[in-house]
């Protein structure tokens, strides 16, 4: 037997185990947090291949803006989980004694999966206006949510070029917003996640100008957030969720090549993503730089750590919260007691 069989044996003995626990009629709902972001496809791969059903789960969707905005529906115990970017709001939150924790990696940057770039509009690029990163001063630049992770991004790319975070003005709106922002030149440039980044650049109005894999390598740009109530009231139910959710990267990064959804299983990736997105093209599915997400689980601590850091110093976060008070890879601990480490087919992040 090929150690790729175990995880689906040891998950079909569970659920053998669990008899009428995985009955349609007693499937545990599990209220889930997305931010209409290609670093969705995880939770929509679980869903779609029967994953959460296996694993005696029934999940829902709810669209926000950014991760931010789930931080209080999390502490208020009207969602389970969320997908997005760690905030200085979540850190916040935890320092005021709001019970959540980060559980697994959902969208990084290893080298050459920068998926979400710096943008700037064609017509500044075409006249001069910009050349270099220093060119970015006075700048209106779009972003998701302040405090989002990808402000410490842009402060990486502005620290490149010797500019502070100060010396640009930041514009903040949903990500699928940006493209619109640069079509009618509200916005200078951007920092917009895929797949509206690779929109953007496809309607004219745009030029990638630099992939946040090379601005800030390994930035833990998007997580897992599990509510504390969640965790107390069902952890069965949580373990199962991670078990379904890391069968589900492994099935994504299967379908990784050089930067792009181009590996094996890449057309049923692509499927899922125009199924469960607005994007209905499976063209822009090829076309955008793909996400690194650890099929593994786990997150890149330095990367958190320099984020709150940044926080902190910008006065976004003032008390004495820390990285360790946060994270939680016990969840992932647990899945792969019964999954293994991940054997790739092929390189890949």
């Amino acid at each position: 037997m090929t150690n790729r069989l175990w995880p689906a044996l040891t998950v079909a003995l569970l659920l053998v185990a669990a008899g009428p626990r995985a009955s349609a009629a007693q499937l545990a709902l599990v209220r889930v947090g997305l931010v209409n972001s290609s670093s969705d496809v995880c939770f929509f791969l679980a869903d779609k291949k029967g994953y959460f059903k296996q694993e005696g789960l029934a999940v829902t969707f709810t669209s926000f803006n950014s991760a931010a905005k789930m931080v209080a529906p999390l502490g208020a115990d009207q969602l389970d989980v969320g997908g997005g970017s760690p905030s200085a709001g979540l850190y916040n939150a935890i320092e005021r004694g709001i019970d959540i924790k980060i559980v697994a990696d959902k969208g990084s940057t290893p080298p050459g999966y920068g998926f979400q770039p710096l943008l700037v509009r064609k017509d500044l690029i075409d006249s001069g206006r910009f050349k270099t990163l220093k060119d970015l001063k006075g700048m209106k630049i779009a972003g998701s949510a302040p405090g989002s992770a990808s402000t410490s991004t842009l402060n990486e790319a502005l620290k490149k070029a010797g500019l502070k975070y100060g010396d640009v003005e930041r514009v903040f709106m949903a990500f699928p917003q940006h493209v619109m922002a640069l079509q009618n030149k509200a916005v200078d440039a951007a920092m917009t996640t895929e797949p509206s980044a690779t929109r953007a650049v496809q309607s004219g109005a745009a030029i990638r100008v630099m992939g946040d894999d090379v601005i800030y390598p390994n930035h833990q740009l998007a997580v897992v957030l599990y509510a504390g109530a969640f965790i107390k009231a069902n952890p069965e139910a949580a373990k199962r969720f991670m078990r379904a959710y890391l069968r589900a990267a492994r099935d994504y990064n299967d379908a990784l090549k050089d930067g792009r959804i181009a590996g094996a299983n890449a057309k049923e990736v692509i499927d899922i993503l125009t199924e469960y997105t607005a994007i209905k093209d499976p063209a822009v599915f090829r076309a955008i730089t793909a996400n690194g997400t650890n099929p593994d689980g786990r997150v890149h601590e330095a990367s958190l750590k320099n984020d709150l850091q940044f926080f902190k110093d910008e006065g976004q976060v003032t008390g004495k919260v820390s990285v360790e008070q946060v994270l939680d890879h016990s969840f992932v601990d647990y899945a792969l007691k019964d999954l293994g480490a991940y054997k790739p087919k092929t390189g890949k992040p």
